[in-house]
This record gives structure tokens, sequence and C-alpha cells, in this order.
């Protein structure tokens, strides 16, 4: 095992699975994540995990790296290190982090009420709760392009949040509002560029508002979640943003002695449980 595999190692040993937005299933003889879990939130295959974690695969690409730091929660400065350690350029402060802060972990954890994801300043989820997962779906199964917010509701639109016309509007606004906020900030990040290349190319809806003047921002809205074992849900959604850092905070909340919140306190208990199986 190479230096890049012991690395990789140590950081997968330090992530519990509660801290990755992962069940902890069944006794563990260690509390850090296994290789098939750091795969899945990586969209990587288990043998690609081994490979590089036994020195048998020791140039692996940008997004490779990328996405290894994403699921391993890096912090700036350990992303620069995995990428001297892989042969790779170190990132320069000019691209999107993907840290999250201490603090910022902590809430994540006590909220657990609420369903809620971090995104970064494209809209890629980071991270997210357990609730989040039953509510929405579990991201942990989403690879590539599918674990970005904006581009989700192009590619699967409708598929458990319902919008009216112009809630739909007004979402696609806010969203290239902040992409064109993002590419301000960080003209040089590749990723954030390809990404706003295909939304442009793939969908005339974000083509035809790129191109146009429009300015939108995200606000306290109702939204109408169509969950396969509950049934409909109606519950607030607000964005909150970290000081000094470009994070967005996701996070549903339901008015007190509502039925949405009823449906929450079930789901929190049954979470990826179907129904039947509950």
């Amino acid at each position: 095992m190479g230096e890049l595999g012991r690395t990789l190692h140590a950081w997968r040993d330090r992530v519990t699975p509660d801290e990755a937005g992962l069940p902890a299933g069944e006794r563990r003889r260690a509390p850090g994540l296994r290789r098939e879990e750091l795969a899945q939130l990586a969209g990587l295959s288990v043998d690609y995990i081994v490979r590089l974690e036994q020195g048998r695969s020791d140039s692996p690409s940008v997004q490779v790296l990328t996405a290894l730091s994403r699921a391993l929660r890096l912090s700036d400065a350990e992303r620069n290190h995995l990428f001297v350690l892989a042969g790779q350029v170190e990132p320069s402060p000019g691209r999107i982090s993907a840290y999250i802060p201490p603090g910022v972990h902590r809430m994540v954890d006590q909220l657990e009420g609420a369903p809620l994801c971090v995104c970064d300043a494209a809209w890629g989820l980071i991270t997210w709760n357990p609730l989040f997962a039953a509510l929405i779906g579990d991201p942990s199964e989403w690879q590539g392009r599918w674990r970005n917010i904006i581009w989700r509701h192009y590619a699967a639109p409708g598929e458990r949040v319902l919008q009216t016309p112009e809630q739909r509007r007004s979402f696609q606004i806010a969203m290239v509002t902040d992409l064109r906020a993002s590419l301000a900030r960080y003209p040089h990040d590749p990723e954030l560029r390809a990404l706003i290349d295909e939304l442009r190319a793939g969908y005339d809806e974000f083509a035809q508002l790129w191109d146009q003047p429009v300015v939108g921002f995200h606000q306290t809205e109702q939204k109408t979640i169509r969950h396969p074992g509950l049934g409909t849900l109606v519950i607030d959604c607000d964005v909150l943003t970290v000081p000094g850092s470009d994070l967005r905070i996701v996070v549903y909340t339901a008015a007190p002695n509502s039925e949405a919140a009823e449906k929450l306190r079930l789901l929190s208990v049954i979470g990826l449980q179907t129904l039947a199986e509950f």
C-alpha cells in the first residue's frame, strides 16, 4: 500500500456512516466507512476504491479526486494534499470548495426532525441527513450530474417535488442567478463551466433563461412533496447560507400539529423502509 492508499484508508476510517448520511447497519468492526460505502458516496466502483487503496491504481483523474474529497469531507488543505499524492496539480483557490465547517456538521447532526441537505456553490449535494434521504430519495444512489440539484430539476422534473408553472419558473430564475454569481466568483472552475455548458446544450429552458437578464432569489416557499409511501406532504422550504462560505443549506419544515408534521415524524421512524416493510 502506497502513501495515497494509506491516506485514503485513514480518511475513510474517520468518517462515520451517520456523518455521511448513511445507516450504520449491523455491528461494525470499525467506526468508519466501508469501502462499499465510500464507493457509493463518491459514485465510483468498489473495485476502483480497492485498487486505489492497494496502490494498484495511482493516477486517479481530477474528477475522481474531487468526488473522493466530497465523500470524505476533506478540508481544502486535505483536498490539496490528496491531489499532490495522486500526482495532480493542486486545485487553485478559484475552484469551488466542498469543505463543510465543523459547526455546520453539528447542525446537520442535531436537526434530526427536519430534512436537510448541504450543497456547494454549484448546487452539488455534499451531505444530507437521513430524513432528507427518506423524504426526497437516497442521494447515495445518485451518481455524477444526478447529484446536482439543478441538473435533477431539468433531467427528472416532478420526480418527487411537485411545482406549479409559477414555482418552476421562480426556481429556475433563482438557480440561474446563483450559477451566474458562482461563475463570477469562480471563473476558472472547470466543473462549474462544464455544468453550465451541459445545461445550456441539453435544456432549452435553461439556455433561454441564461441568455436573458433575469434575476431572482430564494425565498421561503411551500413545496409539495409526493412520497411513495406517505402520499403528499406540503412543507416549507428555506435556503440558508453560511457566513464566509458558499454553502447552501436546504431545510424542510412543517407547521406544528399539521398533517405534514405528523408524516415527517412517521418518516423519521421508518426511514428508507417502505410502509409495507414497516
